[in-house]
């Protein structure tokens, strides 16, 4: 089968011909249908694959310091081959698939061959995924639109920590896939979404949803914005679908945020 893998060390993204998995005790293997391109997490991927060890080391300082404890412990070359074994294990990329069922495992009773389903699989014609991380696909739901159930997990459970209330003014940060999606399932819960985002075409994209857009590279300061809406008080909840290399994101939210708002990073 054919399977998308990120080769870490050399930077290359590739079609790689591999064996379909065998599938496992508490397992699904299923054959995809559609797989879904997250595109800020995977580019991230992408991007740190391709990137020299210098710049591999800056971006994952936690990971430079178990490397110089480990030196101290086991010596420098043991270490070495250890870093570089790492980053010789080619990455496979993908975490939103839909399929049908081929084989089941043993102890799973929740699925049967010929079910369709939602699962946390990779990019691959076949995936093998824990049953704890499939879920059936209503009839009246098509698999290109049940492969976004992970991606709407994702900002459901930034939305669960947030306890959003009806009619609570919650501001969205980042108006990517997994913003956009957390933006349209506040608004289902009855919330004022404010939605932040630098691109124009994702900020128009969120009006288009009801979500009040936001762009701070036209000018706009988005913590007066917020303020300005909220009659001064301050949004009830900010949630961050964002990343960035400062710590002004956060540094905004508090500012935008009522006393005693709360603030998610999802």
């Amino acid at each position: 089968m054919k399977q998308i893998i990120q080769d870490m060390k050399s930077g290359r993204t590739v079609l790689e011909e591999v064996p379909v998995p065998q599938v496992k005790s508490g397992y699904v293997l299923v054959k995809t249908s559609c797989s879904l391109v997250s595109l800020g997490t995977e580019r991230m991927l992408v991007e740190f694959g391709k990137a020299n060890l210098i710049d591999k080391a800056r971006q994952q300082p936690d990971k430079v310091k178990q490397v110089l404890d480990k030196i101290k412990t086991d010596g420098l070359q043991p270490t070495l081959e250890a870093v570089f074994n790492k980053l010789g294990q080619p990455l496979p990329l993908g975490y939103c698939n839909s399929g049908v069922v081929v084989a089941v495992g043993n102890g799973v009773t929740e699925f049967k061959v010929g079910d369709r389903v939602a699962s946390n699989g990779q990019h691959a014609e076949y995936v093998c995924v824990p049953k704890n991380l499939v879920a059936k696909i209503p009839e009246n739901v098509s698999d290109e639109e049940a492969a976004f159930t992970v991606i709407g997990s994702i900002g459901l459970q930034g939305i669960r920590l947030l306890n959003p209330q009806l009619g609570e003014t919650v501001v969205v940060i980042g108006l990517g896939l997994i913003g956009l999606i957390t933006a349209q399932l506040l608004k289902a819960n009855g919330c004022k979404v404010i939605g932040v985002d630098f691109d124009e075409e994702k900020v128009e994209l969120a009006r288009t949803k009801g979500v009040i857009g936001v762009n701070p590279a036209k000018g706009t300061d988005s913590v007066k914005y917020v303020l300005e809406e909220t009659y001064s008080h301050g949004a009830d909840a900010v949630l961050i679908t964002a990343s960035a290399k400062t710590d002004e994101v956060i540094h905004q939210a508090a500012e935008m945020s009522r006393k005693r708002g709360r603030i998610v990073l999802v």
